[in-house]
């Protein structure tokens, strides 16, 4: 075939074709657990680790994953291996595995619910959405309280019901006038993470992170921290309060389509003083290294050149 597949109710299928009942959970309440993953030169990048997470948020979210890590993975590189053959020169793929606990009966007059859904679809890697991270550094907007902590659904849970990270980031844009701009959320004073990255900031050449329970358990936030270990560097995990962005000089945000990228400036949200960082800073640049040594891949390169 020469368009891309997805993979729906247990088959293959043309990805114009996949479609949801509009009665499934996933749409009607959002009710889906998802992941995201990454290739590197068409291979998946850390597949085992995503799929643990995943597996292990569907548990917690009470969304049935019928399938054996087996069949996923067997699933999850066919498609991959197809699709890619349909990329540029350079292209790249994310792969998007989501659950939902199938349709709603309500909804047609029926007692029964399900069965539930399961499905895989690929998009190319939006090199351009992130160059601007690669050539200007990123823009963060602090934004106040973007979610609020649960203990009914966990920060470390990726899903999908994210229509306040949609506004945030709209606001964020509106603030700065950049249209690359993230929000950077709050809560209570202390800074979480942003709609597609985990936050890093530098002090005295130690990397601090948000306390993981606080915010998603993200794998890229993982490998960062493995990076940082050999490269001996001490990574602390703590509760960052956003007094720190006016004293800390570096800050970074890692995160799957990206792995790492330097932040140049955040922007208040009521107009008091901007807070600017080094940028690209010492830090960033020996973990963007070690990063790219680790994929086999000029990770900046790959987002600046100019498309083939």
């Amino acid at each position: 075939m020469s368009s891309p597949l997805a993979y729906l109710h247990g088959k293959f299928v043309p990805f114009t074709d996949a479609a949801l009942p509009l009665h499934d959970a996933g749409f009607v309440s959002g009710a889906t657990v998802v992941d995201n993953a990454r290739t590197f030169r068409h291979k998946l990048f850390r597949w085992p680790d995503h799929l643990a997470r995943f597996r292990r948020d569907c548990q917690t979210c009470y969304v049935p994953l019928e399938f054996s890590d087996e069949q996923l993975t067997a699933v999850a590189e066919e498609l991959v291996a197809h699709n890619a053959k349909l990329l540029p020169p350079g292209g790249e793929l994310q792969l998007v595995t989501f659950a939902t606990p199938g349709p709603l009966g309500v909804y047609l007059g029926e007692s029964a619910n399900g069965p539930p859904t399961l499905g895989m679809v690929t998009y190319p890697l939006p090199f351009a959405r992130y160059r601007r991270f690669f050539a200007e550094g990123v823009t963060l907007a602090l934004v106040g309280q973007v979610t609020s902590q649960s203990d009914v659904v966990p920060a470390w849970v990726k899903h999908r019901s994210r229509m306040y990270w949609h506004v945030a980031d709209h606001k964020a844009r509106q603030l700065t006038n950049n249209p690359a701009a993230l929000a950077l959320s709050l809560e209570n004073d202390a800074i979480t993470e942003t709609s597609v990255a985990n936050f890093l900031a530098v002090d005295d050449g130690i990397v601090y992170t948000p306390q993981q329970p606080r915010v998603l358990d993200g794998i890229s936030l993982r490998v960062t921290r493995e990076l940082c270990a050999d490269l001996g560097i001490e990574v602390i995990e703590l509760t960052v309060m956003s007094s720190w962005l006016s004293g800390v000089p570096e800050i970074m945000l890692t995160g799957t389509g990206f792995c790492l990228a330097g932040v140049r400036e955040v922007v208040p949200e009521h107009g008091f003083h901007t807070h600017r960082y080094e940028w690209p800073g010492p830090v960033f640049r020996k973990l963007l290294v070690a990063w790219s040594d680790l994929v086999g891949v000029d990770i900046e390169k790959s987002f600046t050149a100019p498309p083939v």
